[in-house]
């Protein structure tokens, strides 16, 4: 079996802004920090700590805004994000064990939030990696997503996660 971490894996969630307010906000690329993945053939399962979540940029067309925001701004939506969206004290840990895994799917359970849900998502090789993509809404692991502003800025429930590792 094979113990894969940040240092061979990434774990990639990217989240949409919308509301009245959204072309003052920004879509995010965000980062797991701290996570495991035991790999066993096609069987994997992931370990994430939910309090390494860090921004690692604003997204605009699919393509990273590098310095669109400051060190500061993104201590404070990491802070909102740790705090007040995962409540990363409760729910530490999120879990995902793979059921079924083809040559373009993944299918699995979900730990999150103290919710446990079954997620599909797709699956593609490319550039020496397996990437699987998983779009859910937060809505269903009990999160309401972020919003500010009496909710004229707020965050999409969808949010996108991405896992690569190598192929």
């Amino acid at each position: 079996m094979a113990r894969l971490d940040s240092t061979k894996a990434e774990v990639v969630v990217l989240t949409f802004k919308e509301g009245l307010l959204s072309a003052v906000a920004h879509d995010l690329k965000l980062q797991v920090g701290r996570f495991t993945i035991d790999a066993e053939g096609e069987r994997f399962v992931g370990e994430f700590d939910t309090a390494s979540v860090r921004v690692v940029d604003a997204m605009k067309d699919g393509r990273e805004q590098s310095g669109a925001l400051s060190a500061s701004m993104k201590a404070d939506i990491e802070k909102n994000i740790v705090h007040d969206v995962l409540d990363s004290r409760k729910h530490p840990t999120a879990r995902f064990e793979t059921t079924t895994v083809t040559a373009d799917r993944v299918e699995g359970r979900l730990t999150l939030h103290g919710v446990t849900k079954d997620v599909r998502g797709t699956r593609r090789d490319a550039g020496g990696q397996r990437i699987a993509e998983f779009r859910f809404d937060q809505r269903d692991f009990g999160i309401k997503p972020y919003s500010a502003m009496l909710g004229t800025l707020k965050i999409k429930a969808e949010v996108l996660v991405r896992v690569s590792v190598p192929a």
